[in-house]
Order: C-alpha cells, then structure tokens, then sequence
C-alpha cells in the first residue's frame, strides 16, 4: 500500500518526538518505529541533561562551550557546539512546562548534579551541571514527549521497520516499511524525510545499547550514496555492569561514587588528579582496561569495582533507585552494602550522517545538501561530540537539534507537492526478500553476528592498533561474503524477526567496515579512538573529520576541517 505524509521521522527516541513536537499543527506528520515508541532507546538514559542553570552553583554558557570542546578532544565543531550550550538553558524550562518532573533542591529549584568531563571556570574543578530526574531522566523526558504527540493525534507507524530510502533524481521521497504484524510492505511517501534511528551499539559483543541499536538509518544512508562522519570515534562507558554491559550511569559517580581496583586504591588520582573518577569518559575507560591489564582487576577477572557504599542507603535509593534495582535483579549485588563489578561497555558512536546545525544531511566533503533528508540525534554527526561526547550531553543534542530540525522541515515543505514516483520500490525489495528465503546457503544469521561482535571487541574497542585494524577489516570483508549465502528460513510472512535480523545484519557489516576503516587510517590518539602504535594526537595530520563514503571498489576515505571559533587545541588533562 502507499500513504503519503508532509513529512516522516524514522524513529521514536527523543530526538524524533521532539522534531514532531515542532511540526505538529503544520504539517501531516508521521513516525515510524521499529519498536513500540516508549521503547526506544532514549529511555534508558539515566542520568540527566546538561544545562549551566546555576541552580546550586555559578556556571555560564562559556564554561560549559569550552568543557564539550575539551571534552570532544578539538574535534568538535564549535560554532554547533556553541547553539547547543546556548540553548540548553531553554531547553530544560521547555521541558519543565511540558510536565517533566525534574528533581528538586530544597529551595524548589531543578536540581543539579556533577558529571564527567564538567567543570566551572575552564577546568578547574567539578561543577553541578546536570538536570535530572532521579536517575530515570531519559524515560520521563520519553513519555512527555510522547503524550505531547498523542495529544496532537500524530500518526505513528509502530513496529514497522524501515527497508530502503527512495532517492529518485536528487530528492528523497520516500521509504519502503516491513509492517511487522502482517508482513506486508507499504510505500510511505514524504516531503520530508527525518532519520533519527539512534546508534548502532549492537555491532558489540558487550553494549549497554538495546536490541534495537542496530545502526539502520546509518546503514540506509550509507548505502543510498550518503556518507558517515568520524565513525571512528565510538564511545565506551567506563562503568557497565559485569559482565552483561547493562549502564550504570555516571550519575553514580557524580553523586560521590568511585572507582577501585583489587588493592582498594582509588586509581583515578593517578589518571585525573583533578577530577578524579569524574574525568571524561574515554580517559577513565582506558584507566580501567589498564588496571586490569596491570593484574589489578577483581580476583584476577576482567572489572573493577564502583563503591556506592558510603553513601548512605537513604541517598542511594533517593537518587540511584534504578541503578540499585538493575544491580540487584541481574548480579543479585546490593550496592547499599557491596562495591558493584563494572568494565567499559559500547555506549555511543559520536560520528554519523553528516548534517548542518539544522538537520540537513550533507552528501560530500564540501556541503552539497541532500535534498529531502534530515538527520538528528545519536545518527547524526552535526558534529558536537568530536572524538568524545561528555556526559548528559547526548539528551541535549537530541531536544536541540530535533527541535532544529524539525523547524527545518516544516518550513522546507511549503515548496513542494506530492508527485507520482517513476519505479517500484516496493517490487525491488519483494524480490530481495525471495531471494533471502529461497536461497540455497547454508550460513546463519546468528553465527556470523556473533563473529562480527566478537571481533569488534577484540580490535575495535577501547585499545586498538594497526595490525587488529587491518585483520578486523580482513575478517569483516570475509563475513560479508559469508552472509551472501544466508537463508531465511522462517515462511511466515507476520512476525518474521528472523528476515529483520537478516537485514539488520546487513546494516552491522557494513558499519563495521566503516568503524574499522576509519580507524585504520587515523594514525594518531584521540578522544575514543586510541591507537597503541600512535599513542600521541596529531594535529598537524589529523584535526579534520573523516568521510568514508561507499564506493564499487570499497570504501573510500575523505576528509574535511573542524569548524574552531574560540578555542585552539591544547594538551587534554582533568
């Protein structure tokens, strides 16, 4: 079947929501959503919103402007940057009105906690800087969004998941959705298209992402000619839970929260004397891997411990309820009483669908917009997280520049009509289904993902050097050609989440090549990406972001300069 809508946004996170949120009212518009809304990703995002309120503190816009650079390792564009700190402020009041309920100071104030990586007065110090909602701010921001959009009866598409953008001439137009309740495949048509897809965390064998951060909308651009910025650049957490990778969000550590190794020593004096167990998270996930390279891990294992225990039973449960009742349930560990097993776990990718500080996706290293396509939030490189995202700051850059774009979007419509399509879409992708369950292969979907994850660990994680690179990319290449000849078994046309996960896979080899590529051919340490044989950054060679674009002979690498206004890069030390 084919509808047509002003505009689409793929994906039901914050950024999405937000987006709609802004056109509703003035444009016919519709989300799609592999996952029923409220579950989306954003609502797992524990511990807050940055914004410099100055509720508990003094704090300015230029002290937060200047930590996201620092903490981005110069990487990051400044002049978006700066439009994201210098609307955060009414970002969280826009929320407050909305009905998110923001804990609060005795004076009645929205509460502020610290957070890695933010400082007051240009690094000299922790500063309270993030907003928060115990440590459930994600899920609550997520469901007043969402009733912000069923108030206005925005059309939602749930658990449809999306196959293929239609590009036809040098407009998208549209795109060709798996209903997943009756297998059917329909054609939504748009003026308009939002990718907000989140990341891609399950390309990992150890994540804190769900299920469903497959990096599709990354994937769909990168195959339909778009390509993906610094995807060398992934994040991992220093503290998920051992060894599932479940998030224990920094908001333990802000809240007075440190970390030991198995002699009891506090081991971010030595790594961050400043800030301690609250430096950016790149620095305190490589300070974990070396402790336990050094034997100092837990009982000879792989982790270390966070210990809550000081805190008091009252404060813990008052602001970590939720970080105690994931401990509790999967390790059976009381962090009242206990110090909780944690070890680095993917979390973010900071690179993604170049787009301007409006969402518009950009198609070369030179700025030609992509007509029709816009992208926001974790998807997207703008690019304000540069090689490191500080903490809270991902929730910020969803609400900025979702809103952004959808402004955006609703005035950009005003131009067009809808017109006929010249192909069929929807003929394309039927065949390529046939083709996935007639095939004569004999390999699995599950095997060759299991690989892929374990391969990204082992060479593409927290410590990475050239000859992993070059093996990974090897291996990556020949699972591409293993998945050539995989088989749907499954005949059922409803319900078929094992012709989902054969597509989604095919979206993760890809990406992964791209990590890996990308990462191969920056020979320098910064921010998330450290190479052993390159331990230094390079500034000469390397402050410039990375575009790999896909090619019929492979991968193909360019580049394009950071965007610096105001501060120049200097050494990064907490």
């Amino acid at each position: 079947m084919i509808f047509q809508h002003d505009i689409i946004i793929i994906g039901t996170g914050l950024a999405g929501l937000r987006a709609a949120v802004e056109c509703t009212g003035q444009a016919d518009v519709a989300l799609v959503s592999k996952v029923y809304p409220t579950r989306s990703h954003s609502g797992a995002a524990q511990g807050g919103i940055s914004a410099s309120l100055g509720n508990d503190e003094e704090d300015h816009w230029e002290w937060h402007l200047f930590d996201t650079v620092k903490g981005s390792d110069y990487l990051g564009d400044q002049d978006a940057i700066e439009i994201m700190v210098k609307d955060a402020p009414r970002v969280i009041y826009e929320l407050e009105h909305m009905g998110v309920p923001f804990s609060r100071t005795a004076e009645g104030k929205i509460a502020q906690r610290k957070f890695g990586g933010h400082t007051r007065d240009y690094g000299k110090g922790p500063v309270r800087r993030a907003c928060y909602a115990a440590d459930r701010t994600g899920r609550v921001v997520l469901d007043t969004l969402y009733d912000q959009c069923l108030r206005q009866r925005v059309k939602f598409y749930s658990e449809h998941y999306v196959l293929s953008l239609i590009l036809e001439g040098d407009r998208y137009r549209g795109v060709v959705v798996y209903d997943l309740a009756t297998g059917e495949l329909h054609l939504l048509q748009a003026k308009a298209i939002l990718l907000a897809t989140g990341g891609c965390g399950k390309i990992y064998k150890t994540t804190s992402n769900s299920f469903a951060s497959t990096g599709d909308g990354l994937a769909l651009a990168y195959e339909s000619g778009i390509p993906l910025e610094d995807m060398e650049f992934i994040q991992f957490h220093p503290t998920g839970l051992y060894p599932l990778g479940i998030l224990v969000s920094e908001a333990a550590r802000g809240e007075g929260g440190f970390l030991r190794n198995r002699l009891g020593e506090r081991f971010m004096e030595r790594y961050a004397p400043t800030v301690k167990d609250l430096a950016a998270r790149d620095v305190v996930s490589r300070a974990i891997v070396t402790e336990i390279r050094e034997g100092k891990g837990i009982s000879g294992k792989d982790y270390v411990h966070l210990d809550l225990t000081h805190l008091g039973e009252e404060k813990i449960l008052e602001r970590l309820w939720e970080i105690t009742s994931f401990v509790r349930i999967y390790l059976g560990v009381d962090p009242v009483y206990d110090p909780i097993p944690v070890q680095p776990t993917c979390h973010y990718v900071m690179g993604g669908i170049p787009t301007d500080v409006d969402g518009r996706v950009l198609k070369d290293e030179k700025g030609a917009v992509a007509q029709g396509l816009y992208a926001s939030g974790e998807c997207a490189c703008v690019s304000v997280h540069g090689a490191n995202r500080l903490g809270c700051n991902s929730l910020l850059d969803l609400l900025v520049f979702g809103r952004r774009s959808g402004l955006a979007m609703k005035k950009a419509i005003q131009q067009y009509q809808h017109t006929p399509l010249s192909g069929d879409p929807l003929k394309t992708l039927e065949e390529r289904i046939k083709q996935l369950s007639n095939s004569s292969g004999k390999e699995k979907v599950d095997e060759i993902r299991r690989r892929m994850q374990s391969l990204m660990m082992d060479v593409g994680s927290v410590f990475r050097n050239e000859e992993g690179l070059k093996n990974g990319i090897e291996e990556i290449r020949s699972l591409k050609e293993r998945y050539q000849k995989i088989r749907v078994t499954n005949p059922r046309k409803a319900f078929n989440y094992e012709l989902m996960e054969a597509m989604e896979l095919s979206h993760q080899l890809h990406l992964s090549e791209v990590i890996l590529f990308s990462a191969f051919h920056r020979r320098e340490s910064r921010g998330a990406h450290f190479r052993e044989d390159f331990p230094g950054r390079a500034d000469r060679y390397f402050l410039k972001h990375t575009l790999v674009f896909q090619t019929p002979k492979g991968p193909e690498i360019r580049y394009k300069p950071v965007k610096i206004t105001r501060f120049q890069p200097e050494t990064r030390v907490y």
